[in-house]
């Protein structure tokens, strides 16, 4: 459900309530002396990670790292029409007289027009998958495509309503709508939670290595260390499930957090997975907001999922 709808539902569920009241409880615990003596720089809070940016570079920029002031406006209103054209399945829907959509967390171009999240490699582009990935790849489409509502794990992890995408799961990019994260942070751990389906994910700071290798989790196995300012994290233990634009169960992801601002979060991230022939890094930033984190109730309202199969079985006794 997006944040912004005539509903904006307030009331947490006994999950949702259960994770605010527990990390409550952290913040509370967490003193100004606790934080002077680990003298490490505070991440906690609220921040929106909603740039329009887009991941890789258009191809008709060609070699150019920046967009012009008309094409970044240009390019933040086609990214809010193609935003809520894909969220309200309305293909009809135009921009008003003035060229504005009345959208939910409106995307901006990144500071300085940077024109690809990716800057390594220096085309802002992502580097090939190698054969075998891409026949992997391949091969997910396919079965979702082929497959899709034969059984409930045939659906996407979104129509299921687990993980959505990457706004939990790591790298994190921008969602279409709920791209507020929040940042608890102690002396022994940092705890990511998404507003997207209130996922969250927690970092260690305690830990040095990794899980067994026989052990996956869906958002992987985190452990962090703070190098100066910059707190680094270590991602390894991925599953198949939550697969990031042709990523594998091998993938080790660096990201690094950095505040630039009291208001502004660097984000920066690199992806090195055999999947692809090379590793490749992007850099975005996450901007602190006031704004409250609403629930996103999936599971309750999610009727299109029973509905979905049923029709799938309706479809096969015609055949």
């Amino acid at each position: 459900m997006p944040r912004q709808t005539a509903s904006r539902l307030r009331s947490w569920s006994a999950v949702g309530a259960l994770t605010v009241v527990c990390l409550s409880g952290v913040v509370l615990a967490q003193s100004p002396a606790d934080r002077g003596a680990s003298r490490r720089p505070d991440l906690q809070g609220l921040w929106l990670n909603n740039t329009a940016t887009p991941l890789e570079r258009p191809r008709e920029l060609g070699d150019r790292t920046t967009f012009t002031a008309d094409e970044a406006r240009a390019y933040e209103a086609r990214y809010q029409l193609d935003r809520t054209v894909a969220i309200s399945r309305d293909k009809d829907f135009e921009l008003d007289a003035a060229g504005d959509i009345d959208t939910y967390e409106p995307g901006r171009i990144l500071p300085g027009g940077r024109s690809s999240m990716i800057v390594d490699p220096p085309n802002g582009q992502l580097p090939p998958l190698t054969p075998e990935a891409q026949a992997q790849f391949a091969e997910r489409n396919r079965h979702l495509n082929t497959h899709y509502a034969e059984n409930p794990e045939d659906l996407p992890n979104a129509e299921r309503c687990l993980v959505v995408g990457s706004s939990a799961v790591p790298p994190l990019m921008p969602a279409f709508y709920n791209n507020t994260l929040q940042i608890v942070q102690t002396r022994d751990a940092v705890v990511i939670v998404s507003e997207m389906i209130h996922e969250a994910r927690v970092v260690s700071l305690s830990r040095t290595t990794h899980l067994p290798s026989s052990v996956s989790q869906w958002k992987g196995d985190s452990i962090g260390h703070w190098e100066g300012d910059t707190l680094v994290v270590d991602t390894t233990n991925f599953t198949a499930r939550t697969s990031f634009r042709g990523t594998s169960p091998r993938l080790h992801l660096i990201e690094r957090f950095r505040l630039t601002s009291a208001d502004v979060l660097s984000y920066e991230f690199t992806v090195d997975d055999p999947a692809f022939t090379r590793p490749w890094t992007a850099r975005s930033e996450m901007t602190r907001t006031s704004d409250a984190m609403y629930e996103y109730a999936c599971h309750e309202g999610n009727y299109s999922l029973p509905n979905v199969l049923s029709g799938r079985r309706f479809a096969e006794r015609q055949k």
